[in-house]
């Protein structure tokens, strides 16, 4: 943080100031821009407005009232758009190959339109899944006082006199494959299960983002369960615009806030929500951004010695809704405090220490979401790391929504989701199967596509309990059973999961933190030798993810580019 008096137009000035900008000033003024409004500070307002998806449809609504706050605290707004995939509609499609791309164009854009503009401070706004990292990744690149607003979480659904949410909508796929439900009652549940704006309503790679970066401080305090459609996400997003002005004053900078302890706050709240595996992806990538070291076996550290409290789907009963009504977010601070698993010390952009907004939390009498310390869902964390001879360089296994922790059983191996999917439908895929999909890591895939429809449709023909599955491809937030994700290194780079053949005994045991083939050295290394990926026809795949495929690095560094 800086000393003294901060000059609020520490950058735009080199862009508005002085008799040779009267070019930049002419342009700006065309536009409506008066010369009170270039004399103060200029603040950047980036978000992710798209038609095609839910989850960001309220950006350009709130990008308005950030605005408004800006103006009222005494800045000049500048609002951005930048693009925004979502995983949710093209899940199960060659589209999905552009999710995780997205994360890094996301935070390119940004960063280049802050940069060559000038901004002297800024406000992201996010929504769905990529849009949140990639935001943030933007951030720690620029280090300009600057904060995260999420745009909040899409209400539940109702059917059948009970709350539906997307994944009840992707489980039923493999239901009605398997002749479990009828087609009208999968069209009744599709109408019905995404009623509005706003991102998935359980703890799936959304939420389980917002709530880590509320506690990682880059968010204020309180702002992420305000659902999207709730009359207060306004009244948040003007405040946001307000404080922004008072971070620039400040001059607190992402550098004062996203820490190695901050960062360690938020694995810790990750663990104890259940939330999503990509969350260890994400945070990496930040840490990366921000140059914290931070490795993925520190993840596995942390979420041992944090227990799962939060009662949310996928693994469990409740959505954001639900814990909005709890408490939100600063009850999990609270929470993690009471636990000793909370840096009271981290400094957060609303000023305030982690410390100071646990003792602040509310918590609402009698809710169930968030467990007391003495009763918790699991002694430990909803997720663990492995290594063995088919992940040496590590995978991740969700542990929440599940009992689970070991697995033998013979590999039925497929190149890519789709043959995969085709599998799990047509019957293929029985109980004790340990399902292996490859060519689906961040350069093989490219793009590392999530495994959702396939891991939903296993749950829904019945093969939940009875059934594992391993990729170097990833998961959604609202996958659950007995999956490990982000194997590496991946089958493309040689990594041992490309030497796997079906009917070979695979042995996942999570307390011993490993998952093994039974294969002598040499032979893996034989057929590792032996082994070419599947043809791509590069024609079929984007020029943006194709040039994506040959920069990104290891999931287990958070599959960034370089």
């Amino acid at each position: 943080m800086s000393d003294g008096a901060v000059d609020l137009k520490h950058r735009s000035r080199a862009l508005t100031d002085g008799p040779e900008r009267a070019a930049a000033r002419a342009y700006l003024h065309g536009i409506g821009y008066g010369a009170d409004d270039l004399a103060k500070p200029i603040v950047g307002v980036a978000h992710s407005w798209i038609e095609t998806m839910p989850c960001n449809f309220n950006n350009r609504v709130l990008a308005a009232a950030v605005k408004e706050g800006i103006r009222a605290a005494g800045g000049t707004p500048m609002e951005l758009n930048t693009i925004a995939i979502s995983d949710g509609i093209t899940m199960g499609t060659s589209g999905m190959r552009a999710s995780l791309v997205s994360r890094e164009l996301i935070a390119d854009s940004i960063e280049l339109v802050a940069s060559a503009h000038h901004f002297d401070a800024l406000v992201v706004i996010s929504g769905c899944d990529k849009t949140i990292p990639g935001t943030v990744m933007a951030l720690a690149r620029l280090d300009l006082p600057s904060l995260m607003l999420y745009g909040g979480s899409i209400r539940p659904g109702r059917w059948r006199e009970r709350d539906v949410t997307i994944l009840d909508v992707f489980e039923a796929v493999g239901a009605h494959a398997v002749g479990r439900i009828t087609d009208a009652e999968l069209r009744e549940l599709e109408e019905a299960a995404s009623p509005g704006a706003g991102a998935c309503a359980g703890q799936f790679t959304a939420n389980t983002m917002a709530m880590a970066f509320e506690v990682l401080g880059i968010s204020p305090a309180g702002s992420s369960m305000v659902p999207a459609e709730d009359g207060r996400k306004r009244e948040v997003a003007r405040d946001c615009g307000r404080l922004v002005m008072d971070v620039l004053r400040r001059g607190l900078r992402p550098r004062d806030v996203i820490t190695k302890p901050a960062l360690e706050n938020a694995i810790a709240a990750v663990a104890m929500s259940g939330g999503s595996t990509n969350a260890i992806l994400h945070l990496l990538a930040v840490a990366d951004e921000m140059g914290v070291p931070l490795e993925i076996d520190e993840f596995d550290r942390i979420s041992e010695a944090t227990p799962l409290l939060c009662d949310l789907q996928p693994g469990g009963r409740y959505n954001a809704v639900d814990l909005y009504a709890a408490g939100g977010v600063p009850l999990v601070f609270k929470r993690l405090r009471e636990h000793g698993r909370l840096d009271q010390s981290a400094i957060t952009v609303t000023g305030q220490t982690a410390g100071e907004i646990a003792d602040a939390a509310s918590e609402t009498p009698g809710q169930r979401v968030v467990r007391p310390l003495e009763q918790p869902l699991k002694p430990t964390g909803g997720f663990a790391i492995m290594r063995g001879n088919v992940a040496p360089d590590g995978c991740v296994i969700k542990l929440a929504g599940h009992e689970r922790r070991r697995h033998v059983g013979p590999a039925k191996v497929f190149d890519g989701e789709e043959a995969a999917m085709r599998a799990v439908l047509a019957g293929e895929v029985v109980a004790d199967d340990i399902v292996v999909i490859r060519n689906e890591g961040p350069a093989g895939g490219p793009g590392m596509r999530e495994m959702l429809a396939v891991t939903a449709a296993i749950i829904g023909a019945g093969l939940g309990e009875s059934v594992a599955l391993i990729t170097d491809g990833r998961f959604s937030g609202a996958s659950h059973g007995f999956m490990a994700g982000h194997v590496a290194p991946e089958a493309v780079h040689g990594g041992p999961i490309a030497a796997l053949r079906s009917g070979d005994t695979i042995t996942i045991d999570v307390d011993a933190r490993r998952i093994d083939v039974d294969l002598a050295d040499d032979e893996l290394a034989a057929r590792l030798r032996d082994y070419a990926p599947p043809p791509r026809r590069d024609g079929e795949i984007e020029v943006a993810i194709r040039k994506y495929a040959k920069l990104v690095g290891s999931a287990s560094k958070g599959a960034v580019t370089h």
